[in-house]
């Protein structure tokens, strides 16, 4: 067991955060709940999925929904609504162990990101509960069916869900992860694009095997090399690209750009002039909430499940969705996909295809 002290939650949400690849929420929301805790006296305490009791009973909490402004009907309809108190995904977590009658051990995050790997972090730290070092993504991704719990073919149900309308759902027999989607998805358009839920319940005999064990370390260690790269003055890019195995592919000055809410999504492209080594050359990346796919000079260069990651020249930082914006000095690195994504199921499930790209995957970080 390893406490994670303040240093360490900030970095890791900085590792998790480019792990995000311009998705998994925002890293000051994220950095905004766990300050939350610490005010509160809490401890994080991260764990091995390997030293969990067998019949220890754990979760996944997360935030799912889009960015959006809300039509002046919607607007209407939202108004006359009550605003909850305490948070969203605390009531979903309170219901749910009510709900079975048992309390959780801990937490695993659904993904890496700014926000969503630190809800899970919140959820257990309020509760005195572990957080488990290991997701069933080992990056960020835009729909539930992109785990390795579909992949194991794990229950998602039942499901607890809360808003910030003081509403709370519960989902029983919900077939699968594909419907699981569907499920959770109207909900948060209902909820104004923005809904907690509990999902993959179950001890940990069963999800030990079915996740990527050690992505919450990667995360640290990630953001620890970011850090030190930035105190030293060096490229924070390429710190990130060294530690961890992947590359800077281009750098530029964004041009046109654009972004929609559709269904539950945040969905637009971005065009990047080249600068430097790249005078003269362009970029275009496409997003699904995460970078899906990048184009060099109009061939793919990357596709998912590889990780398209943006960093702000000026600040180092790295550029969450859809923050982007015209005259935006950038570095875009590539990183591997996590070797789950890489089987014939996992293309199948979140592979070029996936991003509408109609060939196989080439992975641009070999061996």
């Amino acid at each position: 067991m390893k406490v994670l002290t303040p240093q360490d939650l900030t970095d890791l949400l900085y590792g998790a955060a480019i792990l995000g690849t311009g998705g998994g929420g925002e890293l000051d929301e994220g950095l905004a709940l766990i300050h939350e805790a610490l005010d509160q006296g809490k401890t994080f305490r991260l764990v091995s999925i390997d030293d969990v009791p067998d019949s220890a009973l754990l979760c996944t909490p997360y935030l799912l929904g889009a960015i959006s402004e809300p039509t002046p009907e919607e607007a209407a309809q939202y108004s006359r609504l009550p605003r909850a108190a305490r948070p969203a995904i605390l009531s979903a977590y309170d219901r749910f162990q009510a709900y079975l009658g048992e309390e959780f051990y801990g937490t695993l995050a659904c993904e890496m990101g700014g926000t969503n790997t630190a809800v899970a972090f919140y959820a257990a730290a309020m509760n005195d509960h572990v957080i488990i070092d290991a997701d069933p993504a080992g990056r960020a991704v835009p729909e539930i069916t992109h785990s390795t719990y579909f992949l194991n073919d794990l229950p998602a149900a039942p499901i607890v869900m809360a808003n910030s309308f003081g509403e709370c759902f519960i989902a029983e027999q919900v077939i699968d992860d594909q419907r699981a989607e569907a499920v959770v998805r109207a909900l948060a358009i209902v909820s104004r694009n923005d809904i907690a839920a509990i999902d993959h319940a179950l001890p940990a005999h069963q999800l030990r095997n079915a996740v990527i064990k050690g992505t919450m370390s990667t995360a640290l260690r990630l953001g620890q090399a970011w850090r030190s790269a930035l105190e030293a003055g060096t490229c924070p890019a390429t710190a990130v690209a060294k530690a961890q195995g992947g590359r800077i592919v281009f750098s530029g000055i964004i041009g046109d750009s654009s972004w929609q809410t559709t269904g539950g999504f945040t969905l637009g492209e971005m065009h990047i002039g080249g600068r430097d080594a790249y005078a003269n050359r362009t970029m275009r990346i496409r997003l699904k909430n995460e970078n899906m796919v990048a184009w060099l000079d109009g061939d793919v260069l990357a596709t998912i499940p590889e990780l398209i990651c943006l960093f702000d020249r000026s600040t180092g930082k790295p550029v969450t969705n859809p923050h982007y914006h015209r005259g935006q000095d950038v570095t875009v690195v590539v990183l591997p996909a996590p070797e789950a994504f890489t089987t014939p199921r996992g293309l199948a499930t979140f592979g070029p295809a996936y991003a509408g790209i109609d060939g196989p995957f080439v992975p641009y970080i070999r061996d």
